[in-house]
Formats: C-alpha cells, structure tokens, sequence
C-alpha cells in the first residue's frame, strides 16, 4: 500500500505545502506541492505582533492545505511556523486559530532547527562525499547559514535579516530612492556580517541558495513565462547577475516588477531587498555563484519526519 505524508512550513512571508509518497524502493516523490503568499510576518518587526488579517489570511491557506493532504490520503506529519512566529508576541492567537480552523498543531522551530532542516534537503539533492556543502537561506524575516560535508551538518547560524524585515524597515519610495537602498545595503551588509566569521565554517565547495527569494531572482533571470520548478532547481545564479537585476529592479515600480516574466507579484514589494541580502551574504561567505534549490524546511521536515 502506498503511503502519502505531509509537511507545511509557515514562513514570515510564504506558507508552504508538501505531499509526497514513498514508493515501493522507499523513495520519497512529491505528489503535490503549492506555495501562498500570506505574509503572516507584516508589520512584526515594528509592533512585535501578528496582525489580525496576516493570521486570517495564513489560517485560511492551512484549512485548504489540510484538506489537500486529507483528500490526496496523506497524513501531515508536520507543520512548523519561523521566524514571524517566532518574534511575535501573540503567536498563541496564531496557534489556537490554526486548531481551531485547520486541525494542525503548528510548532515554531527555532532558527538553528530550521537551517538544520534546510540544509538536510540541500545536501539530499547536491550533496557530494568530500565536498564541502553550504546553504543559504534568504526569508522574510531571518536568513540562515549552514556549512557541512560527508552528510554531516557541522556549523550553522541564523539572523534577524529578511526581505520581508529590510523593506519595511527602509524602503517608502516606489521605485525607491537612492538613500533608501543605501540604508538597505548598509544595513543587510552590517547584519551579514556574522557569517563571515563564523567559527567552524568549511572553505570552498558549493553554495546552494534556497527559499523564494533565490527561486524568484532564478525565474525573472531566466524569464520564465510560467515558473518551473525543473528549470529552477539546480540552476545557478552568480553574484554579478543578482547584482544586475538588482539594478534593474530599483528602476522599476512594484507594478512594474510584478509584470516582469518570472516574477511572483506578491513578492515584488520585498525581491529587490531579498536580491540585495543574498548579494550581500555571497560576499561575506566568499562565493561569488550559487545553486539554486527550489526546496527547503518542507522537504527537510519530510526526510527528518518519515524517512
């Protein structure tokens, strides 16, 4: 009999659904896979709270993705809330609404569970026996780092920096002005800046960038009519070309943005600040390209869940 799991990541920006099968070998094979943009983090890195229409809206996505996974025949063994979670005050109202509306117990993970998760599924999909592995994981509200080899995840660290949590921190103006991206790259090159120090990190290797930022900066790069998800994963991305298209956005509106082939319009708001965070992460970690993962904690749920 074939068996069916589901996995949800709740993220500042995204929720995120999973379902996926174990086929006779014991492999694991996605059956259905859909992202929401709720934006559950809004307004929480200046109130500290969740915002009543946030957890609306966030709530509403989990009920149907519960009953997605009911209606495929799979099981959620998992739905984990981040960073806005995380951060806020009120996330007990989050929580209970989630009981009470979809059935699912969400739990926050801390930042180092999820770059552990994260880099799990990383290392699945690029991972190569005496190579160095890195990932990164530009969010809404919080990046992670982690640095590995051997199928070991050896040093990792994550940090209140964010697409979500840069722009409403430092951009009004749209496009925005000068000034205001200056603040932004000051301020995501000053936030970074742990990770060039730390301790334990292994040199060389590959860099795997992961979550909806690089995916989307991968998409409008290729200028896909329609995103694939074949086409995005495993493609790569250098430092240059995400510095260009930064470039390139900062002329633009966010109705011009989100007209862009490739682009998701419910993240035209927040990429430019998401391009210039993994910019700026690229270079206090010393890589200058990057591997594009369209996987992230759902899939590292599901391997540390049921695999």
């Amino acid at each position: 009999m074939t068996e069916r799991f589901a996995t949800i990541d709740v993220g500042t920006n995204t929720v995120l659904l999973l379902v996926a099968e174990r086929g006779p070998g014991g492999a694991l094979a996605p059956v259905l896979e859909r992202a929401e943009i709720t934006r559950l983090g809004r307004g929480v890195d200046a109130t500290g709270r969740l915002d009543p229409g946030a957890i609306q809206d966030t709530v509403a996505v989990l009920a149907q993705y519960s009953r997605d996974a009911a209606r495929l025949g799979a099981r959620v063994v998992a739905c984990v809330a981040t960073s806005a979670a995380r951060d806020a005050t009120n996330g007990a109202e989050f929580f209970e609404a989630a009981r009470t509306a979809a059935g699912l117990s969400a739990e926050v993970i801390p930042g180092d569970e999820e770059a552990r998760l994260v880099w799990a599924s990383a290392w699945r999909d690029f991972g190569r026996p005496g190579e160095p592995l890195a990932v990164l994981d530009v969010g809404g509200g919080s990046t992670e780092l982690s640095y590995g080899d051997a199928a070991l995840h050896r040093v990792r660290a994550s940090l209140q920096v964010g697409a979500v949590r840069h722009t409403e921190r430092h951009v009004r103006g749209d496009p925005p002005a000068a000034e205001e991206l200056g603040r932004v790259r000051a301020a995501a090159r000053e936030a970074v800046r742990p990770f060039s120090a730390m301790e334990g990190r292994t040199p060389g290797g590959r860099l795997v960038g992961v979550a909806g930022t690089v995916t989307t900066l991968a998409a409008v790069v290729q200028a896909l009519p329609v995103y694939d998800a074949e086409k995005v994963h495993g493609s790569e991305l250098s430092l240059d070309a995400i510095e260009r298209l930064a470039g390139q956005l900062a002329l633009l509106t966010v109705r011009e943005r989100a007209a862009l082939p490739g682009m998701e319009p419910k993240r035209a708001d927040v990429i430019l600040a998401g391009a210039i965070v993994v910019a700026e992460a690229m270079r206090a970690t010393g890589f200058d390209q990057l591997t594009v993962s369209d996987r992230g904690v759902r899939w590292g749920l599901l391997y540390d869940r049921v695999a």
